[in-house]
């Protein structure tokens, strides 16, 4: 089952505790690329400029990427700098250059038009709704967006949100969408909103996913997965992509859309996110092994069983 994972690809400057790295390589659909190619197949739409290099987009073709819908412009690679305080769980921007990526259109290659699977990633609500449109015969559509969107786009959102079946945005994400303080009502209006299923991502504290009463099955009660304590967490910039990489990734290898499926894929997000920020950029995702995925993958699910 191919998905097809459409975002950004850019360069990060990043400083944290641990230490400061600049031009890594990041970027929504790079990270979420990465993360879901240990499950199935993954191809990209994204837009680089005359600076990404060989050697960068080897990283994704080490992993068996599809890179064929990578467009290159005449430009500098979209950039973004951020540093992180103690509190890993929130970024203090440095810099924002879009560069190439102010004009993204994307365009799907007439290969890539048989996907089975897509990821929207955190890009206009207009772009994300044309692309959906296109792809007719997506079994399931993934989508994620932000505060900026959801403050300035809320017009185009509201119709981007009934094309997508599984929204994937984190706590103060969902509360701010759904004008409620209470997470629990956000997520109901969030639902009727138009998505399926709701996934809120809780940073280090794990993951919750909320069912529109009927969808993938019986009931709407909704399931939480935990987060895996990490030792050491170098740089958390790219874990919630990573997360929806896992999380897609694994729908996508298995035969069934059903609540089952849903839930184990939270714990797959969790394993994919907690390897993505045991070091700097995407260094932890190019270099595992589907071995260390299921062992840790079996880490998370005890500590879920109270024997």
């Amino acid at each position: 089952m191919s998905i097809l994972a459409v975002g950004s690809v850019a360069f990060d400057t990043i400083a944290t505790p641990s230490g400061k790295v600049a031009d890594v390589l990041g970027g929504s659909a790079t990270y979420f690329s990465l993360a879901a190619s240990y499950f199935t197949e993954v191809r990209v739409i994204a837009v680089v400029g005359d600076d990404f290099s060989t050697a960068n987009e080897k990283v994704l073709k080490d992993r068996n990427v599809d890179v064929g819908g990578i467009e290159r412009a005449k430009g500098k690679t979209f950039r973004w700098g951020g540093e992180y305080s103690e509190n890993l769980n929130e970024a203090k921007t440095d810099f924002t250059e879009l560069n190439v990526f102010e004009r993204f259109q994307p365009r799907i290659p007439p290969e890539y038009r048989d996907s089975e699977f897509l990821f929207l990633g955190n890009i206009h609500p207009q772009l994300q709704a044309a692309v959906r449109k296109e792809l007719k015969n997506v079994r399931l559509t993934g989508g994620d967006t932000m505060n900026y969107w959801i403050q300035g786009t809320r017009k185009e959102l509201a119709e981007t949100l009934k094309l997508i079946d599984v929204l994937l945005i984190n706590d103060g994400e969902a509360k701010m969408l759904a004008a409620d303080s209470s997470l629990p009502r956000a997520a109901r209006k969030v639902l009727a909103m138009g998505p399926k299923a709701l996934v809120i991502k809780h940073g280090e504290y794990g993951a919750t996913i909320f069912f529109r009463e009927g969808a993938f099955g019986i009931g709407s009660h909704p399931f939480r997965a935990p987060a895996l304590p990490i030792e050491e967490v170098k740089d958390p910039t790219g874990a919630g992509d990573s997360f929806a990489g896992g999380f897609m990734g694994y729908i996508a290898s298995q035969g069934e859309l059903n609540r089952e499926v849903l839930k184990r894929a939270l714990f797959y997000g969790g394993v994919m996110g907690s390897f993505a920020v045991e070091r700097f950029g995407t260094e932890r995702l190019q270099s595992l092994t589907r071995e260390e995925i299921e062992t840790r993958f079996q880490v998370f699910r005890e500590l879920t069983h109270l024997e």
